[in-house]
């Protein structure tokens, strides 16, 4: 069991918690909880599979799953912003509707061969650097690269930009943000929107860098249920957010690897090829979510932990408060 190759399966394996996780963390900011993560990941990742396969390019898939997972993500935004609907109950239906619509589109790809896959290479000097180079810079997919910068760019565009700035009144205090000028309304569809995308980028990551393949409802394993969890663990805080979801990757990669030698720390290894205790340690990440997701359903835990003033609640223009 080798601690460099766990942690640099993780940071990889963490790269898509991160994305779909930033892109949940955007549009809470502006006020909006949506639950349905996991359906986008999965139209992302089925439709960057599909059109990689027909058309050979990768980067085509990559760019229609961030367009399929933005444009189902409207569905939500619509039912949430304009008919002001349950947000939670809207965020739930949207998760079956991605999962039903991908299954259905989706039937056969399984079995359809190999695609095209994003390039994997080495960052050169950086790779030579003791430990750090081989986790961090050493045979990763470009995406795992696009990761180590989005998440820095997005903490400065949240804190330090103009744009920025409207998204957190948005999302702290609308009726405000309305009397300055703000559209409160078309800045919550961008952002329904950025986070659908990025959902969807999150899926084109796995079917073609990380896990490549379509698995039917198997390709993204609950992971857009993780990312919804990483939100409330990172305090809708990005750097925060990519901690989290390389902390996560990393987990998911030591419950695969602890089960495999006999010996563990040199004693008999309780875990190897246990299947009563492996199906134990693979509910630890799910269970972890389910807590914190719990925890953060209290008003009062998510206004310590610095969860947006507004988030979850419908705008009407004219009322009073929010």
């Amino acid at each position: 069991m080798d601690l460099i190759v766990i942690l640099q399966a993780g940071v990889a394996t963490g790269t898509i918690l991160l994305f779909a996780t930033i892109g949940e963390l955007l549009t809470e900011r502006s006020g909006v909880l949506n639950l349905g993560v996991e359906g986008m990941m999965l139209i992302g990742a089925m439709s960057a599979f599909s059109v990689a396969l027909a058309s050979g390019n990768p980067w085509l898939g990559v760019i229609v799953a961030m367009l399929a997972g933005g444009l189902i993500s409207q569905v939500h935004a619509v039912i949430t912003i304009k008919l002001q609907a349950d947000q939670v109950v809207s965020g739930l239906a949207l998760t079956f509707l991605g999962t039903g619509i991908s299954l259905v589109l989706g039937e056969g790809l399984s079995k359809a061969g190999t695609v095209s896959l994003l390039p994997v290479f080495s960052i050169p000097l950086l790779e030579k650097m003791p430990v750090l180079g081989p986790i961090f810079f050493t045979h990763q997919s470009v995406m795992v690269y696009l990761g180590y910068i989005m998440a820095p760019l997005v903490w400065y565009y949240i804190n330090f930009t103009r744009p920025g700035m409207h998204l957190r009144a948005v999302g702290e205090y609308p009726a405000a943000a309305d009397a300055l000028g703000i559209n409160v309304y078309r800045l919550r569809y961008l952002y329904v929107f950025v986070g659908g995308a990025l959902a969807g980028l999150g899926g084109a990551t796995i079917s073609l860098a990380i896990s490549p393949g379509w698995f039917s409802e198997l390709t993204t394993a609950g992971q857009g249920w993780i990312a919804v969890g990483l939100v409330i663990f990172a305090q809708w805080n990005p750097i925060r957010a990519a901690f989290g979801a390389y902390m996560f990757g990393a987990l998911r990669r030591l419950i695969l690897d602890i089960q495999g030698p006999t010996m563990l720390l040199g004693l008999a290894n309780p875990f190897y090829y246990n299947p009563y205790w492996g199906f134990f340690l693979q509910m630890l990440p799910y269970a972890f979510t389910i807590i914190v997701l719990v925890i953060g359903s209290r008003e009062a835990v998510r206004k310590r932990l610095g969860s947006p003033a507004a988030l979850g609640i419908p705008y009407i223009r004219g009322e009073r408060g929010l």
